[in-house]
């Protein structure tokens, strides 16, 4: 006989260790989509040169912050 435990033991994520790096995480992520949405509108041929595609910065643009 089988028996199933309904301890599952949770999946270990990447937590920042501080509130204080918490934030510095989101504000990092939050400058580099502003980033690369200026650059995609400003000189598009630079996000051709480094691979990504229109759909692809799109797409990382529109993440929210808190999104990795």
């Amino acid at each position: 006989m089988t028996t199933i435990s309904s301890h599952a033991r949770p999946i270990a994520l990447p937590v920042p260790a501080t509130l204080g790096a918490l934030l510095a995480a989101w504000d990092a992520r939050l400058r580099f989509r502003w980033d690369l949405a200026r650059k995609a509108a400003e000189t598009p041929h630079l996000i051709d040169d480094i691979g990504l595609t229109r759909d692809e910065v799109a797409a990382e643009i529109a993440k929210p912050f808190w999104q990795v």
